[in-house]
């Protein structure tokens, strides 16, 4: 037997490459359908009879259970352990998806949503949980890139395909087309899938649950809402108000039990701290734009959702192929170098979009947007990792399970800014209601150019965004102190 052959947690060897394939090709499809409807939502309100405010509950509920589970993902991935989780969330993710695939109605086809989102609230964490625990620290880089194309690549994939299937077939094909793999990924899960994180006997909560299911959870609600009712709505204000005050609860909870439910406490860890906020920011700089930009593509120029996702596609590709190069350059050099250079090029790469207008060039837009997206995977999956690897092994899952939850409410926090500030600016410049009437045509060019002031305001706080994480990424330490220490350590070995 080889002796260099990595061993689950009962000692026992397993191959190692047929669990990162599973892992990865089962994660790929949980993340996808995070936005996978995002041009199927016409086609659903049309089969359903259903209105744009209900439909929305198809992507809000969505992201809501998957919020609420993530949290949660720490206490059931050390309760259970690898293999028991994702056998569990992968088959909790098809039963999910075969329900949406046939609903009947509206209703059925939201509950098969929110199944699938408890699945995927599980095996994103698992999935960084495991390759940060089954690769040394000098090798996590690598390790961590090829998660890159899960989290980078998925949800930039979702609306090109989707507008492609639905012009082409039906809604339902959107999930009809996963099972298939979903079965196969269960199949070979059984057996390559193996528990390579040690388990402890943690008893459930039940306070810790309940004050993180309120608190994420309407906060999470608030935020995403926030941009479409407006920061000054009573129930808004509400949500996000009562949501903070249980986030507060839940970390009191945790940071006085002497098992906590979700270890808070990692915070502690200067880097971590650091590197969990940078990743933050920058995913919501990412995720701004990802969602407003196609609002100007297809509103202002005209174009159909399937060729606005075309247009986005170049610069997801780009996110896919680089993470694996990055997550390599990251076990050489580090953190700081590279997230320096990712966030110029994040930088310089938003700042072309603040002098959108009608008659911008679509190929510059591809550019652009491309060079934006090698700038994030130049930073998102190496700051990651240069966190976590400052984390015991018996913290990881924690690390994991805070550093998405921390990246996901700031997500939801930064696009409601985004899409608050865009529509407030386009309607302080609309023209007055007896401009249509008296010149319908001055109307129609000064709509436009309010339209075009708003996309301006809103990519502003995005370069605002940018320009933060830019200034954070100099905070981070010089070289990779994890390959540093593996280097010294074999020559202490080797003397």
């Amino acid at each position: 037997m080889d002796t260099n052959a990595p061993v689950d947690i009962h000692g026992k060897p397993y191959n190692r490459s047929m669990l990162i394939i599973v892992l990865m090709v089962g994660s790929f499809c949980t993340v996808l359908n995070g936005t996978l409807l995002a041009t199927a939502l016409p086609s659903i309100m049309k089969s359903f009879d259903v209105s744009t405010a209900t439909v929305e509950w198809l992507s809000t509920g969505f992201f809501l259970v998957n919020g609420i589970m993530i949290p949660v993902s720490a206490w059931l991935i050390n309760k259970f352990g690898s293999r028991i989780m994702y056998l569990t969330a992968m088959t909790t993710f098809l039963i999910g998806t075969i329900l949406s695939f046939m609903a009947p109605d509206f209703g059925s086809l939201l509950t098969g949503r929110l199944i699938q989102a408890l699945g995927v609230g599980v095996t994103m964490p698992l999935l960084q949980t495991i390759m940060l625990s089954i690769f040394p620290p000098e090798k996590r880089g690598a390790a961590m890139g090829s998660v890159g194309i899960v989290i980078g690549l998925a949800p930039a994939l979702g609306p090109t395909l989707s507008g492609w299937i639905v012009d082409n077939w039906s809604w339902r094909e959107l999930f009809g087309m996963i099972i298939p793999i979903c079965v196969l990924v269960l199949v070979l899960a059984f057996f390559f899938m193996k528990s390579v994180l040690p388990t402890s006997n943690q008893k459930l909560d039940i306070l810790s649950i309940t004050t993180s299911t309120i608190g994420f959870g309407s906060m999470l609600y608030g935020f995403s809402e926030a941009g479409n009712k407006g920061w000054t709505d009573p129930i808004i204000i509400a949500f996000i108000v009562v949501g903070a005050i249980f986030v507060v609860l839940f970390g009191l909870r945790q940071l006085r039990m002497e098992n906590p439910f979700l270890d808070v406490s990692v915070f502690k860890y200067n880097e971590f701290a650091l590197a969990a906020v940078l990743s933050g920011v920058t995913n919501l700089a990412m995720m701004g734009i990802e969602m407003t930009l196609p609002l100007y593509i297809q509103g202002i120029r005209g174009l159909s959702a399937f060729h606005s996702g075309l247009v986005l596609l170049p610069g997801a590709l780009c996110m896919g192929f680089m993470s694996p190069i990055t997550g390599r350059l990251f076990d050489r050099f580090g953190a700081r170098r590279m997230s320096i250079t990712g966030m110029v090029l994040l930088t310089l790469g938003t700042v072309p979009f603040l002098f959108l207008n009608e008659n911008t060039s679509i190929m510059m837009i591809v550019v652009f947007y491309a060079i934006r997206f090698f700038g994030i995977a130049m930073v998102m999956m190496p700051v990651t990792t240069s966190g976590m690897n400052v984390l015991p092994l018996n913290r990881m899952s924690h690390g994991t399970a805070v550093n998405n939850t921390f990246r996901q409410v700031l997500s939801s926090i930064g696009t409601a800014i985004m899409v608050s500030v865009m529509s407030d600016v386009t309607k302080s410049n609309m023209p007055a209601k007896s401009v249509l009437h008296n010149t319908p045509l001055v109307y129609k060019d000064k709509a436009i150019a309010a339209t075009v002031s708003g996309f301006h305001a809103s990519f502003g706080v995005a370069l605002g965004f940018a320009v933060l994480a830019l200034f954070l990424a100099f905070f981070l330490k010089k070289g990779n102190r994890a390959r540093e220490a593996a280097a010294l350590k074999g020559k202490e070995e080797n003397n």
